[in-house]
């Protein structure tokens, strides 16, 4: 059964990765990709909290939110594209501040999810 709920987040999670980038890219008028960044970082934030919640989370809760939504509203593969298509049209810099800015960011979302799950338990 844990497959329903995988599909039933992605369900949530596709969609909601798609017009959360397109409606955060269009405020930006840069090539930084905004959108791919805030929807990556609000996953990491999210699969953070599961994790530091772990124990006080129900098996199908997670299954849910974290296979689920957070694995289809996060995007390895657009960010690799978008960061790809930086350095191909000469924009180095926006390349490089991608990749560091995403993964420090990222993994500092996700630290600060579980430190906020682990409090509020």
């Amino acid at each position: 059964m844990n497959w329903l709920l995988v599909v039933l987040g992605a369900l949530v999670g596709a969609p909601l990765r798609y017009l959360t980038d397109r409606a955060v890219q269009s405020g930006h008028p840069t090539t930084f990709p905004w959108g791919t960044f805030t929807v990556n970082l609000v996953a990491c934030a999210v699969l953070g909290g599961l994790a530091g919640a772990a124990t006080a989370i129900p098996e199908p809760l997670q299954v849910l939110l974290g296979p689920g939504l957070c694995a289809t509203l996060s995007t390895y593969s657009t960010f690799s594209y978008e960061t790809f298509r930086l350095v191909e049209t000469g924009q180095r810099f926006h390349a490089v501040a991608n990749v560091a800015v995403s993964v420090t960011a990222g993994l500092g979302g996700a630290f600060l999810g579980a430190a906020v799950a682990q409090a509020l338990l």
